[in-house]
């Protein structure tokens, strides 16, 4: 998910997306343990969408704080 797509939605989504990316990387996490994992790419992927949706998170708090 691009930066710009999560910048679109609002606040509420944002926190969704952000829970559901976590529980998608506790679930590959829990592949690779067992050793079921067949696309490793895909950890790499959602912890880059996790950092973007934290981002936008704090983009939004410095902005409601300047204000």
């Amino acid at each position: 998910m691009d930066a710009k797509q999560l910048r679109s939605k609002s606040d509420k989504e944002v926190r969704d997306e952000l829970i559901a990316l976590r529980k998608e990387q506790f679930n590959l996490r829990m592949q690779q343990a067992s050793g079921q994992m067949p696309r490793g790419h895909q950890i790499r992927n959602v912890r880059k969408n996790i950092a973007r949706a934290k981002t936008v998170m704090v983009e939004r708090v410095k902005k409601a704080i300047t204000k």
